[in-house]
């Protein structure tokens, strides 16, 4: 249900806490004396058979005895108790529940029944529950503290949201130290309903929230949390903090699967969704203190400037390890600086202010340091001396910080580190929203999470090459070859089906061919060598996905008669190595020469949480042993696959190394983008490992590769993979059209590389069109305006493209953005403007209304200018119901209910 209803979980006009108590450290005393620390000012009731008042308040016998419906139930009773508790709360019409009863008397699965049974006793009241085994929620403008915290949070504009309790207390007093207030704190606990996907949402829209802080153990819907995320990172920044690495010991069947492991993959996810993660609470402290004071920036230069050598050489030592750049000092500044600086200080980056240094001398510094156009940003460090005063210094900072924002329409970022004595200056620094560090480490590691954001922000944006030739596979052959190991009860393809699921996705492979006795592949073999001039053997058994581990390979065999030998001795030699595992004989396979060829690993492995991977590194038999790898989550464009490449060091050497030519690096990444499309098509393909993958300057060619299938079941409305955590490309609404004089256009969702259709597109647009349509005159399409339109997280948002069949021109589109609780979509349509009247506009509105229905939608819902009666008027044919915006005199809001037109048609 996404963010229904928790209007009233962060801002309730009423309270109720069940299980209100006077026992001093019990959990309703606790929840009672910190509603009342908080200044709660709506209406409290407790409720309690056992008592008929606590702390002075009055007390009710049963939820039944309440005098309204409340706005927020808090519960803290036995266990025992809470799901009838729910029932009687969801009876009563109670908004929004936390429960902070735990489920753990009697183990896990105590945890998970509990769960289960407060999940479907809320959902038929459509009541939103946090927890069970929360600690409660605090909102601390709303002064609301509904938990069991000890200590009350500030109020700021940081949220948190935390599985573990301890972490979110842990949280609290770190920002009470440092003086950081939260927009708000929740307790997700067991997550029966509000999970991280919901809460997300809610903060991405809170303007009261500047960043948002994430400790995740585990999720549980990814598909729901990856689309909450990517548009949350999108508004705003995002920190993660994910435990669990020492828990990474699972064995895979594959080479592919055995290089994934669950840290890597959620890795992974965050990655993609644009989340910064960090590796503990102290890393997350920094984050939080400079994504709450800076915003997004463009470089990586940053300069240095201090009253101590030493420290700041560590902090540039720092920012190289983790992927910064020390700024170059332009001549101009060096010499600036030699006329303020003492005569042997250092006026290159790192400036050496002298321990004397006092306000005068920072402030002129770190003038001119942001005057520099080589440098991005600055980091100014105090140690603590007897020589200098450090709060004229930090006055100083303070004072060129602020002249500088004044000047510059983009200022640039400033942080600061006292080293051992910044608790002391904190007020000095906060009040110039100054991010403020206790050591170099600290503080270059909160510059490069700003520009981690930085770079995620610019990278929503980009815009992917295209397929560099036209990839139509043939599905139908592939399906064809699953469905028929499946139905033959098989794991794993053989040779012959794996050999035709990858010529049917156009990835080159060695020809396989099966023989099933040493005197059949010795027939093979004469063949092959007639052409290849030496074979491969290799042990075909669906037991032994490691061949080399048993001798179960056999390379540069050159006659007939070595074939056949080298198949009698493996044969023999596996059966007494691994006695249990099924031979099904051996398969025999030309020897491929690629001199400078590369060995790579290519593959996807299927993870429970995120469902399919892909995996890339280097390849060989020993793949395991150099573990370099990189993961991603499909679906894949050439530039997400390039970028995969990129994270391993086998990327280095696709470029050419010492005498060795460059490989087809574009040959690779094709690849990658292919296995992305064959997961996305075929559910039922589990794992897929091509281990060689060989790369030259030639291109690609697979030496071995394994397929493993399984039974997917088939979800209503889901043209693809439903297991993808990310929702592809839905190629299955591209329609062919005809509209009404005889013009062929394709009509087809919108592609991220479409964004060169629009520029001409736009430029057939009037300036009065632009207007209705955007309800603001446009002077310009940036790029970042029309990545706007062309980047799409399909399972929010879909565009229609109408593109004129013969030219390939762009005539119209229309766009449908759905809201949280994926009830309400939001239309907006715009054509070229000569166009009108030729029934595209009609044609793309019934597109999206037919997209809405499959989708569930419950209405379609847009805001027409008043004064745009062609639309108010096509809305009414179409059967929009049309009124006034109450908010907005010269706006119309036209609505088309798809559950009352679906019951007309039934």
């Amino acid at each position: 249900m996404s963010i229904y209803r928790l209007d009233k979980l962060f801002a309730p006009g009423s309270v109720v806490l069940i299980g209100a108590s006077p026992q001093p450290r019990s959990v309703g005393n606790v929840v009672l004396s910190n509603l009342r620390r908080a200044g709660f000012s709506g209406r409290l009731w407790l409720v309690n058979p056992n008592y008929t008042e606590v702390e002075g308040l009055p007390c009710l016998p049963s939820v039944a005895a309440l005098p309204d419906k409340p706005d927020l139930a808090i519960v803290a009773t036995p266990t025992p108790t809470v799901p009838d508790i729910v029932r009687q709360l969801g009876e009563r019409g109670t908004k929004t529940c936390v429960i902070i009863t735990t489920g753990a008397d009697d183990g896990p699965e105590g945890v998970d029944r509990l769960r289960e049974v407060v999940k479907q006793t809320a959902r038929p009241f459509s009541m939103r529950v946090i927890g069970p085994d929360s600690i409660g929620i605090t909102v601390p403008r709303a002064k609301l503290d509904a938990s069991i915290a000890a200590a009350p949070a500030l109020a700021g504009d940081l949220a948190l949201v935390s599985q573990s309790g301890s972490v979110i207390t842990s949280i609290v007093d770190w920002g009470n130290r440092h003086n950081i207030g939260f927009s708000a704190m929740v307790a997700t606990g067991d997550m029966a309903d509000v999970d991280f996907a919901d809460l997300l949402d809610w903060f991405a829209l809170d303007y009261k929230t500047r960043a948002i802080l994430l400790y995740v153990e585990a999720i549980q819907d990814a598909a729901k949390f990856m689309s909450a995320a990517r548009a949350a990172a999108r508004s705003k920044p995002v920190v993660v903090i994910k435990p669990g690495l020492s828990h990474d010991c699972v064995r895979r069947s594959s080479h592919a699967g055995s290089l994934a492991g669950a840290d890597a993959v959620y890795d992974a996810a965050f990655r993609r969704a644009g989340l910064l993660r960090v590796r503990d609470l102290g890393e997350m402290f920094d984050a939080a203190e400079t994504l709450s004071r800076l915003k997004p920036f463009h470089g990586k230069r940053l300069a240095v400037t201090s009253n101590g050598v030493g420290p700041a050489i560590l902090a540039l030592d720092r920012l190289v390890e983790r992927g910064g750049i020390p700024a170059q000092l332009s001549p101009e500044s060096v010499a600036k600086l030699g006329t303020i600086l003492p005569p042997r200080a250092s006026r290159d980056n790192p400036v050496d202010l002298g321990a004397s240094a006092g306000g005068d001398l920072y402030r002129g510094s770190v003038e001119t340091l942001l005057a520099d156009h080589g440098v991005d940003a600055v980091l100014v460090m105090n140690a603590p001396t007897a020589l200098g005063d450090a709060r004229q210094a930090a006055a100083g900072v303070v004072a060129a910080v602020e002249s500088h924002r004044k000047a510059s329409f983009r200022p640039k970022p400033v942080l600061a580190a006292w080293l051992g004595q910044g608790s002391d200056l904190h007020e000095v620094f906060e009040a110039a929203k100054i991010p403020l560090h206790l050591t170099p480490h600290d503080a270059v590691d909160g510059f490069m999470h700003v520009l981690r954001y930085s770079q995620a922000q610019e990278a929503a944006i980009e815009t992917p090459p295209s397929l560099p030739e036209e990839f139509e596979p043939n599905v139908a052959a592939a399906r064809a070859a699953v469905a028929s190991s499946l139905a033959s009860g098989r794991r794993w393809l053989d040779p012959e089906a794996v050999t035709t699921v990858l010529e049917a996705y156009r990835i080159p492979c060695v020809t396989a061919d099966v023989a099933k006795s040493p005197a059949k592949a010795r027939v093979v073999a004469e063949r092959l060598l007639q052409v290849s001039g030496s074979c491969v053997i290799k042990v075909l058994s669906e037991d032994l996905p490691h061949k080399s581990d048993v001798g179960g390979v056999r390379l540069s065999l050159t006659s007939p008669d070595a074939v056949e030998d080298a198949a009698y001795g493996m044969l023999a030699r596996v059966a007494k190595l691994r006695p249990d595992a099924r031979i099904d004989g051996v398969v025999v396979q030309p020897m491929i020469s690629r001199p400078f060829g590369l060995e790579l690993i290519a593959g996807i492995t299927d993870d429970p949480v995120f469902g399919p991977v892909v995996v890339f590194g280097r390849g060989g038999t020993a793949v395991e042993l150099f573990d370099d790898k990189a993961l991603a989550l499909p679906p894949l464009d050439m530039k997400l696959a390039s970028e995969l490449m990129a994270e391993t060091k086998v990327d280095k050497l696709l470029n050419g190394w010492r005498g060795q030519p460059p490989a087809d690096r574009e040959a690779v990444a094709l690849v990658l983008v292919k296995l992305s499309q064959l997961a996305a098509d075929i559910p039922e393909v589990r794992e897929i490992d091509l281990n060689p993958l060989i790369a030259d300057e030639r291109g690609v060619i697979v030496l071995d590769a394994k397929i493993a299938v399984a039974p997917c079941e088939k979800v209503r409305g889901h043209g693809g993979n439903p297991r993808l955590a990310i929702r592809p490309y839905p190629k299955q609404w591209e329609r062919h059209e005809v509209l009404r004089d005889g013009t062929r256009v394709l009509v087809r969702p919108v592609r991220p590389e479409d964004e060169t259709l629009y520029p001409e597109f736009l430029s057939r647009v009037t300036a009065d069109d632009l207007r209705l349509r955007f309800f603001a005159p446009i002077k310009e399409f940036t790029h970042a305006f029309i990545a706007k339109l062309t980047q799409l997280d399909y399972a929010r948002a879909v565009a229609f493209a109408a593109i004129h069949e013969d030219t390939g021109e762009l005539w119209g589109v229309v766009r449908l953005h759905a809201d949280p609780n994926h009830e309400t979509g939001e239309y907006a349509i715009l054509l070229r403007s000569e166009l009108k009247g030729r029934g595209l506009g009609w044609l793309l509105m019934q597109r999206i209304i037919d997209y809405a229905k499959s989708e569930g939608f419950k209405r379609v819902k847009g805001q027409v200018l008043r004064e745009n009666t062609t639309m108010i008027a096509m809305c009414q044919k179409l059967g929009f119901d049309v009124h006034d915006d109450a908010e907005d005199n010269s706006l119309k809001i036209v609505t088309f209910e798809l559950e009352a037109s679906s019951e007309a048609a039934e």
